[in-house]
């Protein structure tokens, strides 16, 4: 039934639905859906890379749908196109029971039996590969700690993996691995291949985006206020937090050679403090500021933030800066990684030095929009940071590039797959049959376990707590009446 079909006046009715049929305004009314936005970090304008993207997620989202974005944690930010709120498990409760959609990352599901309960459409944001920055963030611990810690998080995106109807990751490289991830838990199967041959309805490509507005600067922050910082030095930017499989080490080692032949050059961090209050400090962070005093670089040449900058003033560092570098160690995380910083560079329009070995490496070599170099090679590093501060010419082609590609990756083109997924949400075909889901569900016990007494035990009970027993009792007359 339209919506406008409790209108009194028929003539009016039929009036109006000549107008607005060939407009489809019908269908746009009635295909709002309400959707759940869950995250796990603290919704605050010191935003980490996972609170701007589930933000944007709702943002985008919120032009078609009703959208709630919530946190376990608190909140103190507010949006005029959807709602914003800390949950605890009863208000968690209370949001999946009225949505249509839920969509999430990280731990929260582990941490939320309702999550791990529900029957709604989930759809599961695996743009960071957690399980693989384990291995790093977890190196100080003693051996048996740092095993439990590795296993439990790829436990937790195991877990993700077997229950989402939908996936999104953050490039085709991270999309191979991804794919090879749910093979193992059973999610490559007859039922999904038969749905989409290229499994585009089960995992698709959503990367990090940019700001639709552009950057505008609004006040000094560097030049002139930090002291010294001047206003013609040469600022190199290390735009994000400093974690355990990154190196600044390197970098540091390459401003110091640096500053012999550039002695303007001034190396900024952006910011020591994560947010979340689940991120401790990280041992690279100390290690950093320690190599710095000792090679007395540390408030002359190199500066760091120790607190984080709020998410609406960053692009005035950004802006102030000369060259933004990306420097991380020769490890699996690496390849792949999305650097999230690196985005604010695209932004800004903010030629970039990055190591080589991830996605978007890939794509400052393909579109000349800095200079990647070898993991842990100093002189490498500092060449290329020589030659973009350097060089003129070679600086503003790059920023030309940059502004060339960047609109490709703003939010409302790179969420399109969430944004097309919402709009004609459906379960997983593999999981909506109690008899696949049961095999899928099961898979980490091996096939073994999925046939035989044992098998048809769990997906009796399975039956009988979904109150499905009519369903049962055909599937046993179907198997008596096979034997």
């Amino acid at each position: 039934m339209p919506w406008f079909a409790g209108v009194g006046d028929s003539a009016f009715v039929h009036a109006f639905s000549a107008t607005i049929d060939p407009l489809g305004l019908d269908e746009i009314v009635e295909g709002r859906r309400r959707i759940l936005v869950a995250s796990g970090e603290v919704l605050e304008p010191k935003m980490s890379g996972p609170t701007i993207r589930a933000w944007q997620m709702a943002r985008t989202l919120a032009r078609e749908h009703d959208v709630q974005l919530v946190s376990d944690q608190d909140c103190r930010l507010s949006h005029p196109d959807f709602g914003t709120r800390a949950v605890d498990e009863s208000g968690l409760a209370e949001v999946e029971a009225w949505a249509d959609v839920i969509v999430f990352q990280g731990y929260v599901m582990r941490q939320h039996p309702v999550l791990r309960k529900s029957r709604k459409i989930i759809v599961v944001d695996i743009y960071d590969p957690f399980h693989l920055e384990v291995l790093e963030q977890a190196r100080h611990l003693e051996p048996p700690k740092r095993m439990f810690a590795v296993l439990s998080s790829a436990d937790v995106l195991n877990e993700q993996l077997r229950r989402g109807d939908f996936f999104l990751c953050a490039s085709e490289k991270q999309r191979d691995f991804w794919l090879g991830q749910l093979a193992a838990v059973g999610r490559i199967n007859s039922r999904t291949y038969g749905q989409s041959e290229n499994l585009d309805s089960l995992i698709a490509v959503a990367p990090f985006g940019l700001d639709e507005e552009p950057p505008r600067h609004t006040r000094p922050v560097l030049r002139g206020v930090v002291p010294g910082i001047g206003s013609n030095d040469k600022i190199v930017l290390w735009g994000g937090g400093v974690y355990n499989w990154l190196d600044p080490l390197t970098l540091l080692r390459a401003v110091d050679k640096l500053r012999r032949r550039l002695p303007e050059v001034r190396l900024y961090f952006l910011g020591l403090q994560h947010p979340s209050p689940r991120v401790g400090e990280m041992q690279m962070t100390t290690d950093a500021v320690d190599l710095a005093r000792d090679l007395r670089l540390l408030g002359t040449h190199v500066f760091f933030n120790e607190d984080w900058v709020a998410n609406d003033d960053r692009q005035n560092y950004l802006l102030e800066a000369d060259v933004g570098v990306s420097t991380h160690l020769d490890h699996v995380e690496s390849r792949f990684s999305f650097r999230t910083r690196v985005l604010d560079y695209l932004w800004t329009s903010l030629p970039i030095v990055a190591t080589a070995g991830d996605s978007l490496a890939a794509l400052i070599e393909s579109e000349k929009i800095g200079i990647t170099v070898p993991p842990g090679d100093v002189l490498a590093l500092e060449d290329a940071l020589f030659r973009l501060l350097d060089d003129k010419d070679l600086n503003a082609s790059c920023r030309a590039a940059i502004a060339r590609i960047a609109p490709s990756f703003r939010w409302s083109n790179v969420l399109r797959p969430l944004v097309e997924f919402c709009r004609s949400p459906a379960r997983a075909p593999d999981l909506v049959d109690p008899e696949t889901a049961a095999l899928v569900g099961n898979r980490a016990g091996g096939m073994w376990l999925q046939t035989g007494w044992k098998a048809d035990a769990r997906k009796a009970i399975g039956f009988v707590r979904r109150g499905e027993m009519r369903l049962l009792l055909s599937r046993v007359k179907a198997r008596l009446t096979r034997r």
